[in-house]
């Protein structure tokens, strides 16, 4: 077991006995879950809306080679600039260099996952350029030094209480301020910024691949801020985002915001073609978008686990998850966290480090269910689990374990003959250190069930 799944069970056990850890997330998750249940009752038939998304998902995956370029050439069409990126050094390279050929020295951030994927904000600033997070709950957990918390709510993990107290140490705004209040602080201090900075950095929901366009969906308008006051705007964007059609979003982006939020359709929407033409008023003088691979095309050329691509990033599997209401996202350790983190980052980022994700699943298929795209993920958490015992990334210890139960398991007479005393000593001395400490092993009943059947038989009279 390496060091990082050693670190991931020590985090676990943590944050699994944090009370107020659990009493934020299930106060925060039950808000979600009632919003969502009022948003998806409004979907007239909505296992043929997630059916109709995972056959254009399927459509896209199974023909990458055809979308991408379609997209390339219909942005390129409009002005914009299309730069492939391989992994993370070059992606963060190729972004530098469009900062500093400008000259530029200020960065207005919106939420983006994928940048933080590629760690810009640290790569940024490592080379003197400030990069500011714009959205609220981004900027948060910036100003806290902490990576977000969930995919769509980054500081989910935060009180109100624990954001005013950060505010009053930061920024002097009253200890007990109200929500409002600090939001309206944050505005006042991000409004300035936009003005001045030099590049916009965004991430997208989809990639439109006939208008050769992005599509961003938010909630507090600041990504159009980014993408409109700067000179230069960059996008960076997963591979897997694009999508056949601008008419497709007609199902995507109320089965994102239902899924996401709750919401009937996210507040701001916004559809950007390229840079600002000689006869409008808005928008950049440059736009970059940035197609990132970093282990993308390593899930895909998995025949049974590429469907782990089709995802929109509505967070639903997260907050579906009991292992993620009990552990939190910072558990993980990993950019994408909770079933889906699970399921892609042993093909992105490597099966031996990462492959102690795919156990942290009691299996119970809730995330499969909320899935809005139907991804099967509870079982791409089997099949990684098969992965890694094909590719002899177990330890001895485990692999002689389950061999021995096996053979105990398959011969009825190899079960009876260690009795219950037996199984018992078995348990407390191999299962106390790891299971025992945290409830009470259970015990096995002196003899088995066959052999209580044996003796009531034998007892019985004959015919």
């Amino acid at each position: 077991m390496g060091a990082t799944s050693e670190e991931f069970l020590v985090k676990s056990e943590e944050k699994a006995f944090d009370a107020d850890h659990r009493r934020i997330i299930n106060f925060n998750i039950d808000r979600y879950n009632t919003a969502v249940a009022r948003g998806l009752s409004r979907v007239v038939n909505l296992d043929n809306a997630k059916k109709k998304g995972h056959v254009i998902k399927w459509k896209v995956m199974e023909n990458l080679d055809k979308f991408l370029p379609e997209f390339e050439a219909n942005f390129q069409k409009r002005g914009g600039k299309v730069i492939w990126a391989n992994d993370v050094q070059e992606a963060q390279r190729e972004i530098l260099n469009i900062i500093k050929k400008a000259g530029a020295k200020t960065v207005v951030k919106s939420k983006s996952m994928v940048t933080e994927e590629v760690h810009l904000n640290e790569f940024l600033e490592s080379n003197n350029i400030e990069s500011l997070e714009t959205d609220l709950g981004e900027y948060i957990v910036q100003l806290l030094g902490q990576k977000p918390y969930h995919i769509v709510t980054p500081a989910m993990h935060l009180s109100k209480e624990d954001i005013a107290k950060l505010f009053h140490e930061k920024f002097g705004t009253p200890p007990d301020a109200t929500p409002e209040q600090i939001t309206l602080k944050a505005r006042e201090m991000l409004r300035e910024k936009y003005v001045q900075a030099d590049v916009g950095i965004t991430g997208a929901n989809f990639l439109l691949a006939d208008t050769g366009s992005i599509a961003i969906s938010e909630n507090e308008g600041n990504a159009r801020l980014c993408t409109t006051f700067p000179k230069i705007h960059i996008a960076i964007v997963g591979i897997e985002k694009v999508i056949p059609s601008i008419t497709d979003l007609d199902l995507f982006w109320p089965m994102l915001s239902t899924h996401g939020t709750g919401q009937n359709l996210t507040v701001y929407n916004t559809i950007l073609s390229g840079p600002r033409k000689p006869n409008e008023t808005d928008g950049p003088e440059e736009m970059y978008v940035v197609l990132l691979d970093n282990g993308r095309t390593n899930l895909l050329a998995q025949k049974d686990q590429r469907q782990g691509l089709y995802c929109i990033r509505c967070g639903a599997c997260l907050n579906g998850c009991p292992i993620y209401k009990n552990i939190g996202g910072h558990t993980f350790a990993t950019t994408y966290s909770g079933p889906i983190g699970s399921i892609i980052t042993p093909h992105t980022q490597g099966m031996e480090d990462f492959k102690h994700l795919s156990y942290a699943s009691s299996l119970c298929g809730k995330c499969t269910e909320v899935c809005p795209v139907k991804i099967d993920i509870h079982k791409m958490l089997l099949l990684n689990r098969r992965d890694a015992v094909n590719q002899n990334l177990v330890t001895n210890k485990e692999r002689w374990g389950w061999a021995i139960w096996k053979k105990g398991m398959l011969k009825r007479s190899m079960a009876d003959f260690f009795g219950g005393g037996m199984k018992n000593f078995l348990l407390k001395t191999f299962f106390k250190r790891t299971w025992g400490h945290l409830r009470e092993m259970p015990k096995v009943a002196d003899k088995s069930f066959s052999k209580q059947w044996q003796e009531l038989h034998k007892s019985e009279p004959e015919d």
